[in-house]
Order: C-alpha cells, then structure tokens, then sequence
C-alpha cells in the first residue's frame, strides 16, 4: 500500500492489529442521523430515508430554484448582482475543465500494462511485445506462410470500472476550492466516459449528483455541484459510506472511490474505520487553505490507494495521471 504523501505510517502495530492514531481534531458527534438527497423530479433534489420534518425539502439552492432553510447567517444580495457573481463562476469552472482535458498526456483510455485487467490472447497488432509462445507455435505449425497477425500476444484489457467521485461541498470549500473540484470532476467524468461513474456531493449531510450507469453529461455535474451551497460541517464518513452504497456489489477489483476534500474531518465517526469494507480509496486532497494532511494520507494508505495534494488546478491532472495510472 502507498501513498504519495509524507505520511508512511498512520497507525502502531500491536499484537498484529492496528491502532489508529488520534485525529487531530475531535469531530462533533451527530445527535441525528446524516440525510441523503437523491435526485428527484424537474432535476432538484429530494431527501430520501429520513422521517425528520424537512421530508422532501432540497438543500438550498441545489438544482433548482425552491426556497431553502438554513440556520447559517448570510448577506443579502441583489437578484442581478448574485446571478452574476453565479454565471461567472460557472464560466471560470468550464474553462478550468476544458484546460484539464488538454492537459498532456491525457488519462490513458487504452488497456493498461500493469497488473490490473483481464489477461487475454490477442493476434499482435503492434500493441504490445508480450509473445504467447505456446499459443503462436501452434498457429504457425498449421500455416505454411506466417503473417504478422499469426503471431499471438497476452495483453492486459481493462474491464468497466465503477468510480465513484466524493466532492467536499462544506463551508471549507468555498470560492477557488468548489471551482476546481466542479472542474475537475467535469473534467474526469468526460475521460472515465467507458466507465461506470457516479458523483456524490457532502457536507454534513450528503447528496447522490449522478448514479453509476446513468447518463453522463460533464457539463451539467459541473453545473450540478456548482449550484449545491457551500455550507456546513465536514462529515466524510458519511459521504465514504453513500459511496460503497453506491458501488454495491461491484467487484473490489473493478471499483474505486475518489474523495475531493481538504479532508478537514469535524463530523461524525473516524472514516478510517470504514475502509476495510470499501474499494480502492484514492484521495486529491485540497492544500490550497486549511486541510489534514494527516487524515488524507491515512485514508489513502488504509484504502490501499494513494494521496496526492494539489494547491491550485493546474496540480490536479499530473495528479490524476499519478493516481489512475494504476
């Protein structure tokens, strides 16, 4: 297990079990359970599962344009001048997105040479050098004048994935950090289009943007996260746990969870004690304000993916070049 961060050790080992060190700090303990929105009808959203008295109320502002409930101070603004502030918001986000999508080299759609994918016998088409030599000798035993294509080679084919995308949306994750993360998930969902991706936005609570298998339109997540309101607490247990509720019975080799956050955890359980249960845990951890560091790393080592820090957009494709290079 690695993780590209300066944490190498985020537990002692006593009598083979591990003890996890102490977060740095105490997250607030929930007196209710977390609501899960899901997509509802005209594109809001719904609360779904919860018996509380805001049944059917969307958070505000997410997806549409009823009225939302918060006991967060806010500024008034002018109609005029927040539609604005919104339109040039999302035409900074797109443009962030179109830059990662032609950021060389891109995330490599071709079947991987690593240990991942199906191993399978293939006629050489100048792919690959790996020869079947039992498989090949047998062919050009029955072929008087061998071609190139009589050659045989074992290669790797990668099979649909299921990734599921955690994006921070809490009141840390306001201004740059929202931008960057709508954009780069915009921006990821466009490249991993053969794959099974799903999209899930959290903060206290959390909220199911996209279901694995359903249409993906990158635009519209980028759109979709940008209209969720930055506010709240940091609950990433929460929004660990929707996520391996959304893989469900995927296989664990061909799934994998990426969380966007600044990781500063302050609501609910320790999300490390969920990982054994989960896929592949990958973590693009904010740096660009307050963050753990701490937590990222040991996130990414007990979820036996890696950590990898971005400050501002331009770190976020060698970043995730380094993490779906595997």
């Amino acid at each position: 297990m690695a993780a590209d961060s300066p944490i190498t050790r985020p537990s002692e080992q006593r009598t083979g079990r591990q003890r996890l060190a102490p977060l740095r700090r105490k997250p607030k303990q929930l007196t209710e359970s977390p609501d899960l929105f899901v997509p509802g009808g005209r594109g809001g959203l719904v609360l779904a599962g919860s018996d509380r008295s805001r049944r059917g109320a969307a958070p505000p502002g997410a997806g549409g344009a009823g009225p939302g409930i918060t006991d967060e101070s806010a500024e008034v603004q002018a109609a005029d001048a927040a539609r604005a502030v919104q339109t040039a918001a999302r035409a900074r986000a797109h443009r962030i997105a179109r830059t990662l999508l032609l950021a060389p080299p891109r995330l490599r759609r071709r079947a991987p040479r690593g240990p991942s994918g199906t191993l399978v016998t293939r006629r050489w088409s100048g792919d690959s050098d790996e020869i079947d030599l039992d498989a090949t000798l047998e062919v050009l035993a029955a072929t008087p004048l061998p071609a190139d294509e009589d050659i045989l080679v074992r290669r790797r084919v990668r099979t649909r994935r299921t990734v599921v995308l955690a994006v921070d949306v809490s009141g840390s994750s306001r201004g740059e950090k929202v931008l960057t993360a709508a954009a780069t998930v915009g921006a990821l969902a466009g490249e991993l289009s053969r794959d099974a991706v799903g999209v899930v936005a959290f903060w206290s609570d959390a909220a199911i943007i996209l279901r694995p298998g359903e249409k993906l339109e990158p635009e519209r997540l980028i759109d979709d996260l940008l209209a969720m309101p930055t506010e709240g607490l940091t609950n990433v247990a929460f929004a660990l746990r929707t996520c391996g509720d959304l893989i469900g019975r995927a296989s664990p080799g061909r799934a994998r969870i990426l969380l966007l956050s600044d990781c500063v955890h302050n609501a609910g359980p320790d999300p490390r004690t969920l990982l054994a249960a989960l896929p592949r845990l990958d973590v693009l951890l904010d740096v660009s304000g307050e963050h753990d560091l701490n937590l990222g790393g040991d996130l990414a080592l007990l979820g036996r993916g890696r950590c990898r820090p971005v400050r501002t957009f331009r770190d976020v494709a060698p970043a995730l070049r380094r993490i779906f290079a595997e």
